[in-house]
């Protein structure tokens, strides 16, 4: 990078958090440290909410789902607006009620504190894997462009991180959260705006949205009913529906951010703006993917889109092996930019049999460059057995680092930046609260001070952060981080949000039925899953999200039919 990107990154992220340690240097106690003042507007509850859910993973991970699979992945949003209506109507009114620090208190009240408990637990489980997601996502940018260990990188940033969000509290984490926000919009609706404008001149916008729909990348939904699918329209709105549901009616780190609002409308109309403007904002993060994809037809891609591997493997005896593969690579490359153009013009001529044969002869030169890619992540292998080489959240930072002009680099890698440091520190804010609140206090240092529990609140945020850091040293074990993090709440997100629909629905069922149902509903859940990593059977994981929800609610039901409670449970 030049000496202009460093400091636009670093003036961005040091002043956002210079500002948010300044407006809350006067928090002093802990109900201020874990919940603020309860005076935040709506419009800064729905940026932090987004921004929270849009962590770096979002920035790295979302342009190359799109590079390699199309828009398809924007269905998993579909049923976002309709969660956040349900839970607008249904659950802000309870929580406000109660005036609740965590979502699980309601659960002692309702049912009993081992529900209570065991919910916190499924919570604290997939949460604080998924923290470690967002630390180990920005580590991958530096460890890229510094040439650091990707290892000593993740506990680089892992501690800054930590250490803000120690300092900060909840309020420092909603007001920052805005700012960070607005550079994030900003960066990525340039980066678009960039894209098009490197495009060859006589190529233009209309052209290159015509060659990424004739080459399969525009199929933004997809009405076929299949388990097996990931990313259908019925997927979205269904298992989707359910996944949101969890999330932003039951995920600490979500509730934490509405439950600051100073009233119960400030609060819905935070969510109905994240319904809104979410879907619109995934949809351009994607599209920006697409656009790279395009720019890749013109411009020629890296035969592995991880710079370090292939100068790791410039120096080994397998050079002559690379340089062969990338020359193969630039001989198919000029063939397929040919076709590209061939493919253009027939797009311009409405010539239909031209573009379906184009189409065909793409589809095989497609396959080829599969094959020539494989066959350098094979070298990669036989170099280093310990290289990981997947490499697709490598391909929108490639294009940041390798094409954008000198400002931009930095702009883009401070909206990356922003985005790790919002999402981590209200994952971390949010398990240090659940931690505190529906366990230390609860159960195990009960009647201390106040300013015990605010010292307990920090100490646990380290103590996250540190488990956090073990769980990203594996994090690029997984395909593409963005769906290792909807695996993972996929996983826990189902039978929390079962409990809590019998809490809010089936008022005869008690706590006995519904914590026993709950554990055997993640049980089948955890088998589920692990009989589709063996291959056993192929259902897409987002549809485990209703599976555990609606066997927690027939399980309850048949749990309290057959023990019924010796008292009525509490309203």
């Amino acid at each position: 990078m030049e000496t202009l990107d460093w400091i636009i990154m670093l003036g961005t992220l040091l002043s956002i958090v210079a500002y948010g340690v300044w407006y809350t240097r006067k928090v002093d106690n802990v109900q201020s440290y874990l919940l603020g003042d309860r005076d935040l507007p709506w419009w800064t509850i729905g940026l932090s909410v987004m921004a929270t859910q849009a962590s770096a993973i979002t920035f790295l991970s979302t342009p190359g789902q799109a590079y390699e699979d199309g828009m398809r992945f924007a269905q998993f949003y579909f049923g976002l607006p309709v969660a956040m209506v349900i839970l607008c109507v249904f659950v802000l009114p309870i929580y406000y009620r109660l005036k609740v620090y965590t979502a699980y208190e309601y659960l002692e009240g309702r049912f009993d504190l081992r529900t209570r408990t065991l919910t916190a637990i499924l919570f604290l489980i997939q949460r604080g894997l998924a923290a470690g997601l967002t630390i180990y996502a920005p580590a991958i940018i530096l460890s890229t462009i510094l040439g650091w260990s990707l290892r000593w990188t993740v506990l680089f940033i892992g501690a800054l991180v930590i250490f803000y969000t120690m300092l900060g509290g909840t309020k420092a984490v909603s007001v920052t959260q805005k700012q960070q926000m607005i550079v994030i919009l900003s960066g990525m609706f340039i980066a678009a705006m960039i894209l098009i404008f490197q495009l060859p001149p006589d190529v233009g916008f209309s052209d290159a949205v015509g060659v990424a729909g004739k080459m399969g990348k525009l199929n933004v939904v997809d009405f076929e009913f299949d388990l097996s699918n990931r990313y259908n329209f019925w997927s979205g709105m269904l298992g989707g529906v359910f996944l949101f549901l969890s999330y932003f009616g039951t995920d600490q780190s979500q509730v934490q951010r509405y439950l600051s609002g100073k009233s119960l409308n400030e609060s819905r109309l935070g969510l109905l703006f994240n319904g809104i403007l979410k879907v619109p904002m995934q949809f351009l993060v994607l599209f920006v993917g697409i656009l790279v994809f395009v720019f890749f037809q013109f411009n020629q891609p890296p035969i592995h889109f991880n710079s370090a591997n292939l100068e790791k493997l410039e120096n080994t005896e397998y050079a002559d092996d690379l340089a062969s593969l990338q020359a193969q690579h630039n001989t198919l490359f000029l063939t397929q930019q040919e076709e590209v153009r061939a493919l253009m013009g027939a797009i311009d001529q409405n010539d239909e049999p031209a573009i379906s044969e184009i189409q065909q002869r793409l589809s095989t030169l497609r396959e080829t460059d599969s094959e020539l890619r494989k066959a350098t992540k094979d070298l990669i292998l036989q170099a280093d057995p310990a290289s990981k080489i997947k490499d697709t959240d490598y391909v929108f930072i490639t294009f940041v680092t390798e094409y954008l002009p000198v400002g931009l680099v930095g702009l883009l890698l401070a909206v990356i930046f922003s985005a790790a440091m919002s999402s981590t520190a209200s994952e971390l804010n949010a398990l240090a609260t659940t931690t505190v609140v529906d366990l230390y206090r609860r159960s195990f240092a009960k009647d201390k001070s106040d300013r015990h529990y605010l010292n307990a609140s920090k100490a646990f945020t380290a103590v996250w952060g540190g488990i956090a850091l073990v769980f990203a040293a594996t994090a690029n074990l997984f395909e593409n981080l963005i769906q290792a993090v909807n695996i993972i709440g996929s996983l826990f997100y189902g039978a929390i949000l079962g409990i809590f629909v019998v809490a809010f629905f089936m008022k005869k069922v008690g706590g006995r039925a519904v914590f026993i149902g709950a554990l055997i509903a993640e049980a089948i859940v955890l088998i589920i899953f692990t009989l589709n990593s063996m291959e056993i059977i192929n259902i897409a994981y987002l549809w485990l999200n209703l599976i555990g929800c609606t066997l927690v609610m027939g399980f309850a039901w048949i749990l309290e039919q057959a023990m019924p409670e010796p008292t009525a449970p509490n309203a």
